[in-house]
């Protein structure tokens, strides 16, 4: 038994349950975890920042290829999951923070992906540095009745997690890959 702060690391363990091949890309895993933080003080925001929360998490695994058509797929569904309830988001782009991860090569190529899946959904966003130090990411805010502003979901790409934790694809040429 355990106490887990996040879902990434058995997403990964399923992940590498198995060989897989370009052909079984992209591979999607989405789940509902019970996680715990012991966030440090002066984080802890009402109900947003409990120790113990149900997390609503996803994870794609995919090739360099799909990473435009699976942004916009998981962009789509957000909105339309917030239109039900009358939600009209709009999107940030938070790019590369001074405390990072990763060479500024694999970070171009992930801002530049995110960037171009935005740019042909024709949604105009404001960029903010801020990004998690792992990736940069597409946050989803609206403002509430009184003026006040949330962040709704978010797509993160993250090209460390398959490096870290040598997640691997057996491409068209037979050689192995790492996805995205």
């Amino acid at each position: 038994m355990g106490l887990k702060p996040m879902n990434c690391p058995a997403h990964v363990q399923l992940y590498k349950d198995e060989p897989r091949s370009y052909r079984d890309l992209p591979v999607r895993y989405a789940e509902q975890g019970l996680v715990h933080r012991h966030e440090p003080s002066g984080t802890l925001h009402g109900l947003l920042r409990v120790r113990s929360i149900t997390q609503d998490d996803g994870h794609i695994f995919c090739t360099a290829e799909q990473i435009e058509d699976e942004v916009l797929r998981c962009l789509d569904f957000g909105f339309h999951l917030y239109s039900l309830f009358g939600f009209e988001p709009r999107v940030e782009l938070s790019t590369r923070p001074e405390n990072r991860l990763g060479t500024d090569e694999i970070w171009d190529h992930a801002e530049g992906a995110l960037a171009q899946a935005l740019e042909r959904r024709g949604l105009h966003t404001a960029s903010a540095r801020g990004g998690t130090f792992y990736g940069p990411k597409i946050d989803l805010h609206m403002t509430d009745s009184i003026g006040r502003g949330w962040q709704l979901g978010t797509v993160q790409l993250d090209y460390l997690m398959p490096e870290r934790f040598e997640l691997e694809y057996t491409g068209a040429d037979n050689a192995e890959h790492r996805p995205r």
